[in-house]
């Protein structure tokens, strides 16, 4: 089921109000002709010790990854937060993001250059992929997914061989843009959070030119109000049938549901 949501204004915890525009600090560093408005609609509960690295909506399910020790996926209740079937990496592995496609669940792992392959319903293991580059995001556009290193480069692999097929720098009027991280897909580009940054990037996979971005920073601001443990942003997911980005972080309590204006 998809979500249906009310637009309403939200607390959170502590009754700290929040709003979406950018803060004064921002500004000089940020030409407004670049920023995506957004509203925020919902708030959920997110689990604060999920050290977030990947976040998925598919067939009305919430998918998430976690790294550090004892790095999990799982399939996570939208409306607790709590993880409902899970696979705990070994500890030689430090997880990262994930993409679904065609039943099945792509993982990548940071620097052990291995990503792993599961069948989306049962959770099994069905085989890895190598990859030449630390693994940071993952994504797809319905041919390729499309991986992220911690650079600018976004690489493009074939589903079938899992063998890259080509490469795109990412860039915006100032120059490269780098350490992309946790990607999404939508509606044809390419969204990137920025690792360390509360920016998301709207890219164009063709060109890898910045068509727009979010700055989240009236979110992450409060969110480490609320709870100092709070670490950056990270975590994004789309659900098409409602046009509903949700949005958390690592160990955040909150996952925001945007909706893009």
């Amino acid at each position: 089921m998809y979500l249906q949501l009310k637009k309403t204004v939200f607390f959170l915890t502590g009754s700290i109000l929040f709003c979406c525009s950018p803060n004064n600090k921002k500004k000089d560093s940020i030409s407004q002709d670049e920023l995506i408005a957004f509203s925020v609609v919902k708030v959920f509960p997110h689990d604060k010790r999920a050290f977030t690295q990947g976040l998925v909506i598919d067939q009305g399910k919430l998918f998430e990854s976690t790294g550090r020790e004892n790095s999990w996926i799982a399939e996570a209740d939208i409306t607790s937060g709590h993880q409902e079937k899970k696979v705990v990496l070994d500890k030689k592995y430090f997880g990262e993001g994930i993409a679904i496609l065609h039943n099945n669940l792509y993982q990548l792992t940071w620097q052990n250059h291995i990503g792993f392959i599961y069948d989306l319903k049962t959770f099994h293991k069905k085989g890895q992929f190598k990859i030449a580059y630390e693994g940071w995001g993952i994504t797809h556009d319905m041919k390729n997914l499309i991986v992220s290193d911690g650079t600018e480069t976004l690489h493009f692999l074939d589903t079938a061989s899992l063998e890259e097929k080509a490469e795109v720098k990412v860039h915006d009027r100032r120059g490269p843009v780098r350490e992309l991280n946790e990607l999404e897909f939508i509606d044809g580009y390419v969204f990137a959070n920025q690792w360390e940054t509360n920016f998301i990037y709207k890219i164009d996979p063709v060109t890898g030119n910045v068509a727009g971005k979010l700055d989240l920073t009236p979110l992450s601001d409060n969110i480490k109000m609320v709870d100092p443990y709070a670490d950056v942003l990270n975590g994004i997911a789309y659900e098409k049938k409602s046009k509903t980005l949700l949005v958390t972080g690592k160990l955040w309590p909150s996952l925001f549901a945007l909706r893009i204006k």
